[in-house]
């Protein structure tokens, strides 16, 4: 419909223009009923014989492209009175439109292109970023990777870094998903899996919530984008890995917190038992060692010579019992 406002317009040759039918974005793969669809289809045309009446073009046509979604080449829309120029490019359109009329309010002017300048204005870094985080795939990975480093900071906290990098990814996911046409029950589904690879921790399922998690995850991506254009859902190549990446992301991490969880922990005097120290004087009968940056008096039922290594048997007050590790050992 932009397209019909211009005073004066033009086509590129091997262009076409029409098909020109309202779809349905953002409703659901039922779409709209057939009463709302038919209100929208005479609403859009009678709009675009509106504007075709305005600036003297086809409104025969232009209404065929409503209804009937026609579509014609460039040739086709200069005869019929749908276009007023077909040219290669902007310095081919400057020269064709130089010096022709067009209606304004205050009346007819010339339009002058004669001197005109070509000012190529590339997308700046700003736009550049805006319009690489809005596409689907990239705010859905965004996403994946701030619950991912959330997830991990809270897992293992003190680690910072994972938490700032989701942090950010989860600020820039969010403002891509605010341009989408975004189903708010993949997102809690998503977030859901996540609920549920972290109560895999707490809670023994014997992997049960992990499975639920992956599940949950899946749907919720399958179900992020609420539209039947392909262009505004994520791309199966996209979806797959992610997951795939995503979930074993999930399943590695809760393995290492379940395996640390079940490890037996010695602290103290416990923690001696066993452990190697250096002898720092001949032990004959008693001696010194050198255990974990301080020294300890020794006990031996043997002699050991000084620098030897020991194995600490155990603890007796201030005093260690030990014995030497021999080289064949």
């Amino acid at each position: 419909y932009w397209y019909q406002a211009p005073l004066r317009r033009h086509a590129p040759p091997g262009t076409n223009i029409g098909a020109a039918h309202p779809v349905a974005i953002g409703v659901g793969s039922g779409g709209m009923d057939k009463t709302m669809s038919k209100k929208v289809e005479n609403d859009a045309a009678a709009y675009a014989r509106s504007i075709a009446k305005s600036r003297g073009r086809s409104e025969e046509w232009v209404e065929k492209a409503v209804r009937k979604s026609e579509s014609i080449t460039a040739e086709e829309a200069l005869k019929l009175n749908v276009i007023d120029f077909v040219a290669s490019d902007i310095k081919g359109l400057l020269t064709v439109i130089d010096q022709k009329e067009v209606s304004l309010p205050g009346g007819k002017k010339k339009i002058s292109t004669k001197d005109a300048v070509i000012n190529d204005k590339k997308m700046g870094t700003r736009e550049g970023i805006l319009a690489v985080i809005s596409d689907p795939n990239i705010s859905y990975i965004l996403l994946l990777i701030g619950l991912a480093g959330l997830y991990f900071e809270l897992s293992t906290p003190g680690a910072i870094l994972p938490g700032v990098i989701g942090g950010i990814s989860l600020l820039l996911a969010f403002f891509g998903l605010s341009t989408l046409p975004v189903n708010y029950t993949g997102i809690l589904l998503i977030v859901f899996g996540v609920i549920l690879f972290i109560a895999e921790i707490k809670v023994m399922s014997h992997g049960m919530l992990t499975v639920g998690g992956i599940i949950s995850l899946i749907m919720g991506s399958l179900l992020l984008f609420d539209t039947t254009e392909p262009a505004l859902r994520i791309s199966l190549q996209v979806l797959i890995p992610a997951v795939v990446v995503t979930s074993a992301f999930f399943i590695v991490v809760i393995w290492l917190a379940i395996k640390a969880q079940m490890r037996k922990h010695f602290s103290g005097a416990e923690a001696m038992i066993n452990a190697e120290a250096e002898a720092v004087t001949d032990i004959t009968g008693e001696g010194q060692v050198f255990f974990n940056g301080e020294y300890w008096k020794a006990t031996s039922e043997k002699p050991i010579k000084k620098g030897a290594k020991v194995k600490i048997l155990r603890i007796e007050g201030l005093t260690l019992s030990v014995e030497e590790i021999k080289k064949e050992q």
